[in-house]
């Protein structure tokens, strides 16, 4: 799988985490997306790791999105309280 799918996929995953977890995050959109690509590389590769399905199929994307809502979730709960 190139990185450049894996960014793809991961901004399209940060999208939807932000969709499912509505809320004022501290850095914004591009974070968000971020944060994304960075959950969809490791839940990926941890969905690939569990599901013998090693390609970027529905367990991938769906690792992806897991992935991507415990980073936003993460960052939300250490960085939330953070005045700028």
């Amino acid at each position: 799988m190139s990185i450049l799918w894996w960014i793809i996929i991961g901004g399209i995953a940060g999208l939807i985490a932000k969709a499912i977890m509505p809320g004022k995050d501290p850095g914004g959109v591009i974070v968000t997306i971020l944060l994304g690509i960075a959950g969809a590389v490791v839940g990926g590769w941890v969905f690939g790791l569990i599901v013998p399905e090693r390609d970027m199929g529905p367990t991938g994307f769906i690792g992806a999105i897991i992935g991507a809502l415990l980073l936003l979730g993460l960052y939300r709960m250490f960085l939330g309280n953070r005045r700028v």
